[in-house]
């Protein structure tokens, strides 16, 4: 009954289903829920559900994972992929899924080199160290100095 009222309240734009409801419609096979979950949930609901619907394994759920793919948050494309490579569809769209995926991985390294092998800015700190050195000595003379 709760989770029924968490899905009318989610429905409404509310609130956001918590882990324990979407795992509650894993086991129910409340399939329409994940799916909907999926299209309209934030970002961590949207990969709560994808791995939902990948348990769940129902080839009904096909194109929602589909256009799940293309999702701007890469975990919850990943978990869309997962669960399309565990439903198994035919083996062009496994192809295409896995090529993307190692396009995905290839654009990551991609970047990860490109931030190595920046050259470290040079910056000249030296000056304010020695300004704010001696401010500090002078307050902390003035701070040993006897009160009159």
């Amino acid at each position: 009954m709760l989770h029924q009222f968490t899905y009318m309240l989610f429905r409404l734009k509310l609130i956001q289903p918590s882990e324990n409801a979407i795992k509650y419609w894993i086991d129910t096979n409340a399939i329409a829920k994940l799916e909907y979950a999926l299209k309209h949930g934030n970002y961590k609901t949207r990969q709560l559900a994808a791995e939902g619907l990948e348990l769940v394994g129902q080839p009904s759920s096909i194109p929602v994972l589909l256009n799940a793919i293309n999702d701007n948050i890469q975990k919850v494309s990943i978990a869309a992929l997962n669960a399309l490579e565990t439903l198994g569809c035919s083996d062009d769209l496994v192809i295409s899924i896995t090529r993307k995926r190692f396009n995905w991985v290839k654009e990551l390294r991609d970047k990860e080199e490109k931030e190595q092998n920046k050259k470290p800015k040079k910056h000249n700190i030296y000056r304010w160290e020695r300004a704010s050195k001696k401010s500090f000595d002078r307050v902390k003379e003035q701070l040993n100095k006897p009160i009159r």
